[in-house]
């Protein structure tokens, strides 16, 4: 088994990764860092959690000059929230080197980040729309960049960014190294890598990584619109769940929802678009910590989240199609851990749900079922019933009973 050495990976950076627990690298690393680091240009498909974030931040790090104040290397991502992410990590592994990386991004000051730039910045991670606002200032100079790296590119084509991007790509230096990492290839991120990029290199994780991990096990359930809150109710309250994210369709949904699971003893938190910044930040630190038990996410608000503890994945509302459905249960069962994927369906979804699993060739039953069905008791261990809704806890002289409580428990 390699190390990051055995590759010529900067000693200090190799102590930076060291210090962070990361000893051994990821199979997106092996595969992409001889190619990175030669100066090649490559496209890495792999979806998020798979280690790309190393794949690409090493080698940037490794031809950065930090007796140079200039932006050097570039990193576009589609979310703030990826873009806070990458930043840390990059961030963390350059430490021992010292080298400064700064992130830029929507919904958060210009004049701070201005000023973060102005003081130097190498490494920039930042968000399409944000960084062409800073190139038009003249506060942010990409012609000294001969490393960019587009991150999530099918997710920023998917959200309208094309235009932005390559502009963008258009005021680095050439020539460049171009890294491009998508965890599908649809024609137009193919169609994005031939005008842009030299004889690029196409690398691919495991089949198994881009698509549905098999640490990852799957339950489809078919239920009437009133008494889906309360059928999701009982699933989080199994003792086997550690970090459940899900999804809904809307940011009133989620709002509702998250209302919903509070008012039955559940901690949930919202995060999407309506949300100020720091709020979302606030939510995703708690979530992280694990102080948060329940993240209720539109599409749009969790595309790029890199959480890599997320144990349950429950799709509360039925994706659009296979590719939303990937991205969404992609956030669990990542590098060899055990996860849950829930679907849950009303009637009028059930004929998509099922065009979902024919195009992936899911063989599995979806079960009708209700809040109070044997089925969720026996799949989930759940505890014996309790009321659903939690109610003002009345003063005893007993001792309290030190046994820890299921979620949801009165």
């Amino acid at each position: 088994m390699r190390s990051f050495a055995d590759f010529g990976v900067d000693e200090r950076i190799c102590d930076a990764l060291a210090g962070a627990g990361i000893a051994i690298p990821f199979p997106i690393q092996e595969l992409t860092l001889p190619l990175a680091l030669s100066g090649a240009d490559l496209i890495g498909q792999a979806r998020t959690g798979t280690g790309k974030t190393l794949a690409f931040g090493i080698p940037l790090l490794q031809r950065v000059d930090t007796a140079d104040r200039a932006t050097q290397a570039l990193v576009v991502v589609p979310t703030r929230e990826l873009c806070l992410q990458v930043r840390d990590d990059v961030a963390q592994a350059g430490v021992r080197k010292d080298v400064r990386v700064v992130a830029v991004y929507g919904g958060r000051s210009i004049e701070s980040q201005v000023e973060a730039l102005a003081a130097g910045a190498p490494v920039v991670v930042g968000t399409p729309g944000r960084l062409l606002d800073l190139l038009r200032r003249g506060n942010l100079r990409l012609s000294t960049v001969t490393a960019l790296v587009l991150d999530e590119a099918d997710e920023m084509l998917d959200l309208g960014f094309l235009p932005d991007v390559e502009q963008l790509i258009q005021a680095t230096a050439t020539p460049r190294q171009t890294l491009l990492f998508s965890a599908t290839m649809p024609s137009a991120v193919v169609a994005l890598a031939r005008r842009y990029m030299t004889k690029p290199t196409f690398l691919r994780a495991d089949v198994e990584e881009v698509r549905i991990a098999p640490e990852t096990a799957q339950h489809f359930f078919s239920c009437h619109r009133m008494d889906k809150p309360a059928v999701l109710t009982r699933i989080l309250q199994s003792p086997g769940m550690g970090l459940s994210l899900v999804f809904t369709r809307t940011k009133r949904m989620a709002d509702m929802l998250v209302t919903d699971l509070r008012e039955r003893g559940i901690d949930a938190a919202p995060i999407h678009s309506d949300l100020r910044q720091d709020a979302r930040e606030r939510t995703l630190a708690r979530f992280r910590k694990g102080t948060l038990d329940v993240l209720v996410a539109t599409e749009v608000a969790a595309r790029g989240l890199d959480i890599s503890d997320v144990t349950h994945v429950v799709n509360y509302d039925c994706p659009d199609d296979e590719k939303m459905y990937l991205h969404r249960i992609g956030r669990t069962g990542r590098a060899g851990a055990a996860g849950v994927a829930i679907t849950l369906a009303v009637w009028n979804e059930l004929a998509r749900l099922e065009m979902i699993k024919k195009a992936l060739g899911i063989d599995a039953e979806t079960h009708e079922v209700f809040s109070t069905s044997p089925l969720l008791d026996e799949l989930f261990d759940l505890p014996p019933r309790q009321s659903a809704r939690r109610t003002p806890a009345t003063p005893v002289e007993e001792p309290a009973d030190e046994t820890p409580r299921p979620r949801g428990a009165a």
